[in-house]
């Protein structure tokens, strides 16, 4: 089945006012955005070293409440060639934390008929709960192919043997959910795990990066065929990144690292124009990157529906 098909709703329900997925195609392999659905968060976490009055003045022009929004929280689906390639996963099951309108991936999957046995890799763009947390919901190891590779930077798996959080700012309760989640899914997907250094090819077009930054092993992925090319950034990439690259986000543990990888990413996308997809973008999270000056512009697509 073709994930354009995908785009169109199998089942709906009376909560589900849209699809809540959107479907492209780079070259000839299909991608697939899904919303696991949005995280309430301080403002603050947008930048702890910015300027309060600098932070909420910004927040007041893009029309957003000064306190708390709603972070949006997506995941990609890609399918190239014999291979499905889930890349992220979603927060799963509430962490007690107060996050009820997250971890919907999975039954978005099931809505959009994908069947988890199909998948055949899983691509992590870094071990927050926010994006392996899909994978330890109930029932979901079994329903997966029992010789699914999950790829990660080898990095990143060593890091949260021992996580370091003195540079992050969170609020209560999310560094012990974190090392929790992580230290969980390392327990269950052990066997599962195929480490990488730098750089690895999971199918044709489609190749996982370590950047560093937001954790050691934080990654993206670049899809790639003909003249197209889609970079799903993970975390190295917010919506006031484009605007203020240099503030620190509060889930960044190395938060200057993060500013350089932030930089220089969003650099190399304004050279090439090719698509950009972040984790907390707003859906559908499509769009290009402009500089201008010394900050950036987004431009999102139009929407082909």
């Amino acid at each position: 089945m073709s994930l354009d098909a995908a785009s169109r709703p199998v089942r709906s329900g009376p909560d589900e006012l849209v699809p809540s997925r959107y479907a492209l195609q780079i070259g000839e392999i299909d991608v697939l955005v899904i919303s696991d659905g949005v995280l309430p968060l301080p403002t603050t976490m947008l930048g702890h070293n910015a300027d309060p009055a600098v932070r909420a003045a910004w927040m007041h022009d893009m029309f957003l409440p000064p306190d708390a929004f709603d972070w949006a929280l997506n995941a990609v689906l890609v399918r190239s060639g014999s291979q499905t390639i889930l890349i992220d996963a979603g927060l799963g099951s509430d962490p007690n934390l107060n996050l009820p309108r997250a971890g919907q991936l999975i039954k978005r999957l099931e809505s959009a008929g994908i069947d988890l046995a199909s998948v055949t890799d899983v691509i992590l763009t870094h071990m927050h709960m926010d994006h392996i947390g899909g994978l330890l919901v109930p029932g979901v190891k079994d329903r997966l192919r029992p010789d699914v590779q999950i790829h990660v930077a080898a990095a990143e798996v060593k890091f949260w043997d021992s996580p370091d959080f003195t540079h992050t700012s969170m609020p209560p309760g999310f560094p012990d959910a974190l090392r929790a989640t992580a230290k969980q899914f390392a327990k269950e997907y052990h066997n599962q795990l195929r480490q990488f250094d730098e750089e690895y090819k999971v199918a044709r077009g489609v190749i996982v990066r370590r950047t560093g930054g937001h954790t050691p092993g934080h990654s993206i992925v670049r899809v790639a065929a003909g003249d197209a090319a889609l970079t799903f950034a993970g975390d190295a990439v917010f919506t006031v990144g484009f605007d203020h690259p240099d503030w620190f986000n509060g889930f960044e543990h190395d938060p200057e690292e993060a500013v350089r990888v932030r930089t220089r990413l969003l650099n190399e996308l304004a050279a090439t124009g090719e698509l950009l997809v972040a984790t907390h973008m707003p859906f559908p999270s499509v769009g290009r990157v402009a500089a201008d000056g010394n900050v950036f512009r987004w431009v999102p697509i139009y929407w082909d529906y």
